[in-house]
């Protein structure tokens, strides 16, 4: 089992430390704009599960604010949920992975491969539909 999360912001886990979460990544992708995605992805056994929600979880959103998480149960919005989730992964150049130190390495495209920069590719996509 991994978990692989995407984090705008602070995070305080740190992935990879042996015993602990060698089963987590954490990745943080900044870029020309705030982006504010909240979709949570849960494999669930081959059973998959999407939710979307209206503010991270931390603190100061669940104590002071109301906030909703809610279940996509159409297919094809959660398909392209899906692909979403699947071009933050794939983003090579304007990701960072964390390191168990806490510290952050920027990924950059292997020799030949091509850019992929998530928010690029959002925007290439916006401007065919």
């Amino acid at each position: 089992m991994s978990i692989r999360l995407n984090v705008r912001g602070i995070c305080c886990l740190r992935p990879g430390v042996p015993d602990l979460s060698e089963n987590i990544s954490v990745v943080s992708i900044i870029d020309r704009f705030l982006e504010h995605s909240r979709i949570f992805y849960f494999h669930n056994g081959g059973d998959a599960k999407v939710f979307i929600s209206s503010a991270d979880w931390m603190t100061r959103n669940l104590d002071r604010r109301v906030e909703s998480i809610a279940p996509v149960k159409d297919p094809a919005v959660r398909a392209e949920l899906e692909e979403i989730l699947g071009i933050y992964e794939r983003d090579n150049d304007s990701a960072w992975d964390m390191q168990p130190d806490g510290g952050y390495v920027r990924r950059r495209p292997l020799p030949g491969e091509p850019r992929r920069a998530a928010q690029e590719v959002f925007m290439e996509l916006a401007r065919r539909s």
